[in-house]
């Protein structure tokens, strides 16, 4: 079994260095023949490239490609065209795993395809590894696992792994989500139409790095919001079946739910800076962006609503 890790990118180098640092200290089992690191560089304007030029002798595993700004459909598209592997693994760029994490998720698609008498390469599995969400940098994997951390997605780009066979047969991922969300989750339903079943392997643990919360990532924050709410209606464009209907947060009970918590929006990043900086100063950063979400969930309702109305 020969592994290539397919990782897109965009301006993202502090962490990405972290990341494929992470991934040169793997463990591998014996029956992983080796691995490759495919980054697809999504057309980023910071030091990304130049600083791995200047270290690429440290990163023997590591192939890097670039092309112009698209999104990470395009990106992780065009990273497991390159890809030597009969096994993708997809992660994030801001994911430290550990140094067990591939000789996790290949001993999980082993076990699995073995009590269906089938090769990890042509069973109809794959496996899904543990995302801890961490605002430590320096000790990323220091931090434990919360409720919060929970997931109950079928199919993520954050931590899975998945022969290449079943990506090309399912039709890749669709590049027209180049906005923020849903291109994993839309893949993942036509995954689940070719019968495949999700595998936990929550020893394959990765850490989501995201900088400590300030009021200052509001504005992006709302606007990843408005383009997931955009994206949700494609979503549903393509999957018009109630379950893609709850995902994205297009139903009425969303609406009103989202509606009155926020008070109709008067509960916003305007009127709650106060109170969130408030929480920040007294140590609370993560609490104040769960409150947070609040507002940023009905920014992302009415953002659904607006963009179906286009169509």
């Amino acid at each position: 079994m020969y592994i290539s890790v397919v990782i897109p990118t965009y301006n993202r180098q502090p962490i990405l260095q972290k990341c494929l640092q992470a991934l040169e200290e793997q463990q591998l089992s014996p029956e992983m023949a080796g691995y490759e690191v495919v980054v697809v560089d999504d057309g980023s304007t910071d030091s990304s490239y130049s600083w791995f030029c200047q270290h690429q002798s440290q990163f023997p595993h590591v192939v890097w490609y670039q092309q112009d700004h698209q999104g990470p459909a395009a990106a992780r598209n065009l990273g497991v065209q390159r890809a030597r592997g009969d096994i993708i693994v997809f992660i994030d760029s801001d994911l430290v795993v550990t140094p067990t994490f591939l000789q996790s998720h290949s001993q999980a698609l082993l076990a699995a395809s073995r009590r269906q008498q089938k090769s990890p390469q042509t069973a109809p599995i794959f496996t899904y590894g543990r995302v801890v969400n961490t605002c430590n940098f320096h000790n990323p994997t220091a931090e434990p696992y919360k409720i919060t951390d929970f997931s109950a997605a079928y199919f993520a780009t954050g931590n899975v792994a998945i022969a290449k066979h079943w990506i090309q047969q399912a039709g890749w991922f669709d590049t027209r989500f180049q906005l923020y969300g849903w291109e994993d989750l839309e893949l993942g339903v036509r995954l689940k139409k070719l019968g495949l079943k999700l595998i936990p392997s929550p020893q394959a643990v990765g850490y989501h790095w995201h900088p400590p919360f300030s009021l200052d990532q509001l504005p992006a924050l709302v606007e990843k919001e408005v383009q997931r709410g955009r994206m949700g209606v494609l979503f549903y464009q393509k999957h018009p079946i109630w379950e893609v209907r709850l995902a994205i947060q297009m139903t009425w009970l969303h609406w009103m739910l989202w509606g009155l918590l926020s008070v109709g929006g008067l509960l916003n990043e305007r009127t709650m800076a106060p109170f969130l900086q408030w929480l920040i100063d007294r140590g609370k950063p993560q609490l104040a962006l769960e409150i947070s979400r609040i507002f940023l969930n009905w920014y992302n309702v009415r953002a659904v609503y607006a963009a179906y109305r286009e169509l």
